[in-house]
């Protein structure tokens, strides 16, 4: 049995009852899926690659990784994560609340693995979603150093896409209690079984996740990153995922790569994302067959 691609992928919109909508607390939370089918006839259950989005991006705007994955033979699944997408607007739990992003992606798993079997299954993420990624592979955030941050006791580096966001979540949420009770959320292990393979692109929040939960990932993990990003620099936010986890390996895209290059409608460096989707391709065809 064989299954052939699409151009334009299918949009669907799943609702986790178990978690509830940013803006209508009586709602559940919305993951709106992209999927796309493989570009070229595979053997049926097609490998799966998750793909998450940057800081305030959306899944729709990832087809730089999406189309490589696709053209190697992948069924590809991009999510927009609520209150951090620009389809849907920002919340300020959508950039702070980070730990939610890994949830996402194993409810959509869930739900796909109910429609039909799940081949083997990847996480692609960019960013923020490079996190999102090795999260589900068992990374964890410290919730000492999130504290001081929600706190402000350390400071918050600065969100273009939404500042002013620790305010916001202050004035949402004005008892520490209901800070405190996210914080057991954070902590936890959102590590995933089904998930065999990780690809992480100018990851951030390295400078939040623990050490010793690095040193448990044993997936294989892949790692690309801007030699001039300033957002997500080398050595705060990709060092230690590269350092501290024993199956990571990865290189710089490129001494002059800036983090904006994989999303700008104008680059610096217009081939990186051809290069490193290509590369990503190539990861997961020799993790995931």
């Amino acid at each position: 049995m064989t299954i052939s691609g699409q151009e334009e992928p299918l949009i669907r919109v799943l609702h986790d009852e178990s978690r509830r909508d940013l803006r209508e607390p009586d709602h559940p939370r919305p993951v709106r899926l992209y999927l796309w089918e493989p570009g070229r006839p595979v053997a049926v259950p097609a490998p799966l690659v998750v793909v998450s989005h940057g800081t305030g991006g959306s899944g729709s705007t990832m087809e730089w990784l999406v189309r490589p994955l696709t053209e190697a033979g992948f069924r590809v699944a991009a999510l927009d994560h609520h209150g951090n997408n620009f389809v849907d607007g920002y919340e300020p739990e959508g950039f702070l609340h980070v730990w939610e992003r890994p949830r996402d992606v194993s409810f959509a798993l869930d739900v796909l693995a109910r429609e039909q079997p799940l081949g083997p299954v990847g996480v692609a993420g960019f960013s923020l979603g490079g996190y999102t990624a090795v999260a589900l592979a068992g990374a964890r955030v410290d919730p000492q150093i999130l504290w001081a941050v929600l706190t402000g006791a350390v400071p918050l580096p600065e969100i273009p896409e939404f500042p002013g966001a620790l305010e916001a979540l202050r004035k949402k949420y004005p008892e520490d209690e209901s800070s405190r009770r996210a914080l057991d959320a954070a902590a936890a292990d959102l590590s995933d079984p089904r998930v065999r393979a990780v690809f992480q692109v100018a990851p951030g929040v390295g400078a939040l996740v623990t050490p010793e939960s690095l040193a448990t990932v044993r997936v294989p993990v892949g790692i690309r990153w801007g030699g001039a990003d300033m957002v997500n620099p080398y050595e705060v936010d990709t060092r230690p995922y590269l350092e501290h986890i024993p199956t990571a390996s990865g290189r710089s895209a490129g001494p002059d790569v800036r983090h904006d290059d994989f999303f700008a409608p104008e680059p610096a460096d217009p081939a990186v994302r051809v290069r490193v989707g290509k590369e990503a391709a190539t990861f997961f065809l020799q993790h995931l067959g």
